[in-house]
């Protein structure tokens, strides 16, 4: 076993933009990084080397002045996104592999940045709880988290420093949390979405799996046409920001690792100046929870008919999945819509003037064996409000050494707030961990 850093986005751009590297270099790197590690972690479902290399070889010969932001850089695609040229085969037996007749929205948007795709990363079967091969590249007896668990386990394996996710319940937060990486859900309806192969269109989202928060930072000042130069973006968050941490008990099942890991989140916090004060949300988030999971087996067997109609070609958890949404009515459904709408009204008041929630990501760190993928228990609550999540790495449990994450939450449009707290945590935790504790492992 060996350690591999993720590699950093930001240092990638850094280093192409310099002429210290080309794109062609680039990418030949992520490349040799995927044939060492890649038979072991199983996160990818198809590598398109040959077209990520011909894309390298072109944007080499672009003048310097007609090269995009992200010129260069390698970047991973979970297999529910559409790629030009490449099948989306969702993870399931059901696609013949046709391939997509264009890139989705985001893609489109990323190569026209100068991003090169290098293949797509494995999905669990359309997104929900059958997992896929992938192994956590800490420890590959282990879960990566799903459904974007390709995806997570290649950036926290080197191989790319960025890659595409989604999330409907925890797809991107767990995995995130799992494979010690960042993880950044996106406000519904941030950026375009077509070409995605959704599960509920209620609760679907974009993500992004970076190495850091700073890394995300970056990426985000990027696609939103800000300068990266530029600490924040927009504009510097006030500080201190008022962080609203919650401790969850009773069924939430939070273990003890956890609890201490979101502790010591609280401490450095404080000791940057942050207000961390407590937050009452078990009953509310129970209250979520069930009303997630009525709305997305309603929306799944809807959105997936066709997939519903063929039980012989689905798993045991999606056929549970769309039979929960058949037996969901309309007046059940609507309860749990408005059941949102109250709790959102309600979260709306308690963070007016400014402020950000803060929850272990997972209930403790990836469990052992690769036949399911984790509790997505820890992120219902703010998937089904709709909200900006980010998840800072950089905390592990101590007897295996297994990352453990924290979430930030916050209301759409407070986005600067949710990077300010979670930049500072994690320039605290690196500060204090030893060189080289958070590495990840692969074989």
């Amino acid at each position: 076993m060996q350690y591999v850093a993720p590699k950093s986005l930001e240092k990638s751009v850094t280093s192409l933009a310099r002429g210290e590297s080309t794109a062609m270099e680039t990418v030949c790197s992520a490349l040799d990084r995927i044939a060492m590690a890649e038979a072991d972690l199983h996160a990818w479902v198809t590598v398109d080397a040959a077209g990520a290399l011909a894309a390298a070889e072109q944007l080499d010969r672009l003048p310097i002045a007609e090269r995009g932001p992200l010129h260069g850089v390698p970047v991973g695609v979970k297999d529910i996104i559409d790629v030009a040229g490449l099948p989306t085969r969702c993870g399931s037996v059901l696609r013949n592999g046709t391939p997509a007749a264009a890139d989705a929205a985001v893609v489109a948007l990323l190569r026209r940045l100068g991003a090169v795709v290098l293949g797509k990363t494995v999905t669990t079967e359309f997104a929900y709880f059958s997992p896929g091969p992938t192994a956590n590249p800490h420890d590959p007896s282990r879960t990566p988290g799903g459904s974007s668990s390709g995806s997570a386990a290649a950036v926290a394996a080197g191989m790319v420093p960025l890659a595409l996710g989604t999330q409907t319940a925890a797809s991107v937060s767990r995995p995130a949390a799992y494979c010690g990486v960042t993880g950044f859900v996106t406000a519904r309806g941030t950026y375009p979405e077509g070409g995605i192969t959704g599960l509920s269109p209620s609760l679907d989202s974009l993500g992004f799996l970076t190495a850091s928060v700073a890394d995300m930072d970056f990426l985000l000042r990027v696609l939103n046409n800000c300068d990266p130069a530029v600490p924040a973006c927009p504009a510097t968050a006030p500080a201190p920001v008022r962080v609203l941490s919650w401790t969850p008990a009773g069924s939430f099942a939070i273990e003890p690792a956890m609890l201490e890991a979101l502790r010591t989140a609280e401490q450095s916090l404080a000791s940057l100046g942050h207000p961390v004060l407590p937050l009452d949300f078990d009953v509310r988030g129970a209250r979520l929870v069930d009303a997630h999971s009525a709305i997305m087996a309603y929306d799944a067997v809807r959105l997936r008919s066709a997939e519903a109609a063929s039980p012989d070609g689905i798993s045991p958890q999606l056929a549970a999945l769309f039979e929960a949404g058949r037996a969901t009515g309309d007046d059940e459904y609507t309860a749990a819509h408005a059941a949102v709408a109250e709790e959102l009204a309600w979260l709306q008041e308690e963070q007016a003037g400014g402020s950000v929630l803060m929850a272990p990501a997972a209930q403790g760190p990836a469990p052992q064996g690769l036949s399911a993928t984790g509790s997505p228990l820890m992120s219902r609550p703010w998937q089904a409000l709709g909200l900006p999540v980010l998840v800072v790495p950089g905390l592990v449990e101590p007897a295996s050494g297994m990352p453990l994450g924290i979430q930030f939450a916050c209301l759409p449009g407070d986005e600067e707030l949710l990077f300010a707290a979670a930049a500072g945590l994690e320039r605290q935790l690196r500060a204090a961990a030893p060189s080289g504790s958070a590495a990840p492992v692969t074989g």
